[in-house]
């Protein structure tokens, strides 16, 4: 039997897919102690069943990290047939790499901590990097956030004169998408990046965006200031008449909002994997993503291929 449980980070977005799958979540109770320990307890029988259980990040990573896997393994413990976790947004998804000495590859050991919690497998959207799929040991499904973001900006936006602007050469692969999908031009900002704290030396632009409005795409932000760096850039520099910018994952660290909201963004575009309080971000549209996380919950459950999921219209 299929069944969702949602952790406490985004229950919205659980209520969402169970509306659209027409079942009711999984009765549990989630609580924390004055020390900050979680506690579960799952209030109906599990055994044998199809889980999937619904946890994503949110400022409290750590607490939401570690109540998932304690749910996965009380589900574990309650001899549940199959365990899903899904992750609208993979918790150290950005430590994808060695890329100093002695610093740990995090999204390894998330991936890791899940499977010993007793997953049988994963399903994630947009990962910071595409090789995380491959730190599962455990079957791990990937949705990519570009088909919503694409469709929303066709059915809602006249897109008349617009240029994509990646945000650097690594985002170029993911840019294509959008571009394909969108059939606009794209542009790229040849950036350095230095240290950790995101701070970016800003070099040129590749490709023509003068005397046009300049859409920058991201996977995600942190502090906002790569952002709000290429975004002046452009409006100095280049000639570019506006910005906006659209995001999958609104990973907001602390006065990422407010920073932003001061920008010369126009307008911001987000979907809703990260949980965000109703104005966190001025002239900003939320797309949500559920109902793809609803049809992949169904075809897992079922078997079904999921390829197609990913596919641009």
């Amino acid at each position: 039997m299929l069944k969702i449980i949602g952790g406490s980070s985004h229950k919205e977005f659980t209520k969402k897919i169970c509306e659209q799958l027409k079942i009711s979540e999984t009765k549990s109770n989630l609580f924390s102690f004055s020390n900050g320990n979680h506690f579960v307890t799952i209030d109906e029988p599990v055994r044998g069943d199809d889980i999937f259980v619904i946890q994503t990040q949110t400022r409290n990573c750590d607490s939401d990290l570690m109540e998932l896997l304690i749910i996965i393994r009380t589900l574990r413990g309650a001899s549940a047939g199959r365990i899903t976790a899904v992750m609208p947004y993979l918790p150290y998804s950005r430590s994808d790499k060695k890329d100093q000495p002695r610093v740990c590859i995090t999204a390894r050991l998330v991936a890791d901590l899940l499977e010993s919690a007793g997953a049988n497998r994963a399903l994630i959207m947009e990962m910071h990097s595409p090789q995380i799929q491959g730190f599962f040991s455990i079957p791990c499904d990937h949705l990519t956030g570009a088909i919503d973001i694409i469709n929303h900006l066709k059915t809602n936006w006249d897109l008349t004169n617009y240029v994509i602007i990646a945000g650097d050469a690594g985002a170029a692969k993911m840019v294509k998408r959008y571009a394909d999908g969108l059939n606009l031009p794209v542009a790229m900002m040849d950036k350095r990046r230095i240290g950790n704290d995101e701070t970016v030396i800003i070099k040129g632009v590749i490709g023509e965006v003068a005397n046009k409005k300049a859409l920058i795409i991201d996977d995600e932000t942190l502090s906002g200031g790569t952002l709000i760096a290429d975004t002046k850039f452009l409006l100095e520099n280049t000639g570019v008449i506006s910005v906006e910018t659209a995001l999958v994952h609104a990973n907001l660290g602390l006065g990422a909002a407010e920073k932003l909201n001061a920008s010369p963004i126009k307008r911001f575009v987000i979907t809703d994997t990260i949980p965000q309080k109703p104005g966190t971000l001025r002239d900003c549209e939320i797309v949500s993503v559920t109902n793809r996380f609803a049809e992949m919950i169904k075809r897992i459950h079922n078997n079904e291929s999921v390829k197609s999921l990913n596919d641009i219209n």
